[in-house]
């Protein structure tokens, strides 16, 4: 339990493992690596247009990269995935554009960025742990639709839940464990251990590895290292795979580390020293990948190729963001109810009145 699944070195020299494995060849892998390095510069990118007043906040996923992509893109189509308002990775391999991600941290939609039946992806969940039981009452919707162990590949599906080591504390992360067990909802529970609480490190969190706490709820508990994109593909897809047979959920743990800040308002120089990050920093989970890639023949071009692909989107993305139209906050009353009661309406009207006196009003 406590060594984590390591099919590539921080070196980049691929090792075997007695239960998992990667097949994808060099042309997947150099796939797994696009994803991460876009998905960096989308990051990136929101930090900088962050400090520059273009967000009000942004949460980095910086170092997290192989965690999102290697179990995103372990996911089938049909499979349903909820994430926490850090999966920024997730969402870029659903095919969310990231200008959608930048509208809800702008402050300028009202809709959540994106639709999630066109992604099959959840929107951002800003209360810890709640999207664990948001994943198992999907699970359990999925076996009353029979699309579990049906014999049919293209109608199987699996959930998959993203959480931090820190919402582990919360009561709905385990409520979501324990009823997830005891119905075998198909739910793969993927939990983040970045080392970090916002400012609570890990050993004043917990006193054994996350995945060991599958064992009091009895169901299967594994810990991935988070950094290493093939190991945590090959885990992920064993534990999809599982819950489309009807087998269960699962507890993954990807060990892996915040390079950042929690958000854009927080410091944390202020709990963690500079020569922790620069041992986290060694095993950085593109470096590491590049490495492989380049032991490989993969050509000099095809990392040029993408730079110029990631400063492309960069400019993309500080063009678009700049663009983006301030909402009609009027248009929010239509979204609460399905019909819209009288109390909402005079509360609309009143709204229009004081806006349309507030744009008429000299300067």
């Amino acid at each position: 339990m406590s060594t984590p699944v390591q099919l590539l070195t921080p070196d980049g020299a691929r090792v075997e493992h007695p239960d998992y494995r990667y097949d994808g060849g060099l042309a997947e892998v150099a796939a797994l690596y696009r994803d991460m390095v876009l998905v960096r510069r989308i990051d990136t990118e929101a930090f900088a247009l962050q400090r520059h007043g273009e967000l009000g906040l942004w949460p980095p996923a910086l170092g997290q990269e192989a965690a999102q992509v290697g179990s995103a893109r372990a996911l089938r189509p049909q499979d349903y995935a909820f994430p926490t308002y850090r999966e920024h990775g997730v969402a870029w391999c659903r095919g969310v554009d990231p200008i959608g991600l930048f509208g809800i941290y702008r402050g300028v939609e009202l809709g959540g960025g994106w639709d999630p039946a066109d992604h099959n992806l959840a929107l951002t969940q800003i209360i810890i742990g709640a999207q664990a039981l948001h994943a198992t009452g999907y699970a359990m919707g999925l076996m009353f639709d029979h699309a579990v162990a049906s014999g049919d590949p293209d109608r199987d599906a699996a959930v998959i839940s993203y959480f931090g080591d820190g919402a582990t504390s919360q009561g709905d992360v385990n409520e979501a464990l324990d009823w997830a067990t005891v119905h075998q909802a198909p739910v793969v529970f993927f939990c983040q251990n970045n080392q970090y609480a916002i400012s609570v490190p890990l050993a004043r969190q917990i006193a054994v590895p996350v995945a060991q706490r599958a064992d009091g709820f009895g169901l299967p508990g594994v810990r991935v290292d988070g950094n290493d994109v093939m190991a945590v593909h090959a885990v992920t897809q064993k534990a999809l795979q599982r819950a489309r047979d009807g087998e269960g959920p699962t507890l993954i743990e990807a060990v892996t580390y915040r390079m950042g800040a929690h958000t854009t308002s927080d410091d944390p120089t202020r709990y963690r020293d500079a020569a922790e990050v620069e041992q986290w920093r060694a095993k950085d989970p593109i470096d590491r990948l590049r490495k492989y890639l380049e032991q490989n023949g993969q050509p000099l071009s095809f990392f040029q190729d993408l730079d110029a692909e990631a400063e492309a989107l960069g400019e993309r993305l500080r063009r678009e963001c700049a663009a983006l139209a301030e909402p009609d906050l009027a248009d929010l009353f239509d979204q609460v109810l399905v019909d819209t009661p009288p109390e909402l309406e005079q509360q609309r009207a009143e709204y229009v009145e004081w806006r349309d006196a507030l744009e008429g009003s000299p300067a």
